[in-house]
């Protein structure tokens, strides 16, 4: 295992992603199967972004992500150059690399290509995903309704599974890897989440997954989107006056 992700492993360790996969070990895999130092320092990043290790309201410090990360600046500067290309960052007025803070719109306008997508994934889904897998992702769900976990690492670390789990179940690589940076570019937007969303938003992933397991394409399909509406209104309702 490389320097970059031992690194990364380091940052996020805690007792719930100790029991589970890491939020990578369900990401799109990166286009080259041997990616150099700046690809998985990239997709380090991408990590920390998710997961509200880098936020959007401090600058991005190239020597200490590159102690963190344990590589050289050089391949850091390439990995947040693609960031910037990404639309995962964005070069300030003063030269500072900062995390790339969606607009409510624009976030608005993310979910909705959200719905679509994740909608055909969860459909496709429904048709491929082993059963296995979907009751082991019910067992998660339960076991954190039951603990009442509120926090939003492992908030994150539950919405992660799901969402990249019926994204990589859809057998469509492409759709996967839009869906990955989509979702990523919205938790940047609300990084403190929703308590009020904790058990509406597990019930609505456990009928989502009873629906592939069912081999239900309709209803998985309307599913997603209905859960990822829920949100929507949610939030619209705790950032307007609407």
């Amino acid at each position: 295992m490389t320097t970059a992700i031992n690194a990364t492993a380091a940052i996020n360790a805690s007792p719930a992603t100790s029991r589970t996969a890491r939020v990578d070990d369900l990401a799109p895999p990166a286009a080259s199967e041997s990616p150099d130092l700046a690809d998985e320092a990239y997709h380090a990043l991408l990590e920390m972004i998710q997961l509200g290790r880098l936020t959007a309201d401090r600058p991005l410090q190239e020597r200490a992500l590159a102690a963190t990360l344990g590589i050289s600046r050089t391949p850091l500067r390439e990995a947040m150059s693609r960031l910037i290309g990404g639309g995962f960052a964005v070069r300030t007025a003063r030269g500072q690399l900062m995390v790339r803070e969606p607009t409510l719109r624009q976030y608005l306008e993310i979910l909705q290509m959200r719905t679509l997508l994740e909608g055909e994934a969860a459909a496709s889904a429904a048709t491929r995903i082993d059963a296995q897998v979907a009751r082991s992702v019910i067992a998660q769900l339960e076991a954190h309704r039951a603990a009442g976990d509120t926090g939003k690492d492992e908030n994150h670390r539950i919405d992660n599974l799901v969402h990249d789990t019926i994204a990589q179940a859809s057998g469509n690589q492409l759709m996967a890897r839009t869906i990955h940076d989509l979702r990523i570019k919205a938790r940047t937007f609300d990084q403190n989440g929703a308590p009020d969303r904790f058990g509406p938003g597990i019930e609505e992933h456990i009928v989502l997954l009873q629906a592939l397991i069912a081999r239900d394409p309709e209803s998985a399909r309307s599913a997603m989107r209905r859960h990822l509406e829920s949100a929507r209104a949610g939030l619209v309702a705790r950032h307007t006056s609407l």
